[in-house]
Order: C-alpha cells, then sequence, then structure tokens
C-alpha cells in the first residue's frame, strides 16, 4: 500500500510504503486503521484508490491481489476562482 508524502507525515510517521494482509480495499483500510490509529476515518469519502495503475472511486469492495500495488490519493485542494 502507498500512501502521499503529506498524508505518510501526518499519520504514520512518514512511513510511505505499507505491507498489510487483505482481499478488498476495505480490509487493507480496517489493517492500516488498527496499525496507526489516527488514520482512522481518514481514507472515506472522496479518496481515490489505485490498484495496479486504475483508479477507483468507491473502492471499498474491490478486490486486491497477494501482490497488488494500492494507492490512496486524497482530493486535491485549491482550484477556487480569483
Amino acid at each position: 500500500m502507498i500512501l502521499t508524502y503529506s498524508f505518510a507525515q501526518q499519520y504514520t510517521g512518514g512511513e510511505t510504503e505499507i505491507e498489510l494482509p487483505g482481499r478488498t480495499v476495505r480490509q487493507l483500510i480496517r489493517g492500516l486503521e488498527a496499525r496507526y490509529p489516527a488514520i482512522a476515518g481518514q481514507l472515506e469519502g472522496d479518496i481515490a484508490v489505485v490498484i495496479d495503475g486504475v483508479i477507483h472511486q468507491n473502492a471499498w469492495l474491490e478486490d486486491v491481489g497477494e501482490v497488488s500495488e494500492v494507492a490512496f490519493i486524497p482530493p486535491i485542494g485549491g482550484g477556487g476562482a480569483h
């Protein structure tokens, strides 16, 4: 599992690449929350999930292979009118 640098700095002590067991995105998130309690609830909502290079929205039940690369990408801020 891969987390963005800023997200990792805030919730995992800077660890950006984490190996966890799980067959669905939901199981991976639960494992991440168990290891890093401060992250609980942060990977819900508008987070995009990339599984082996394919972007998914609402990916809670997406299957994850044993050697899949899973990345969480939070929404990008900005873009307002000036």
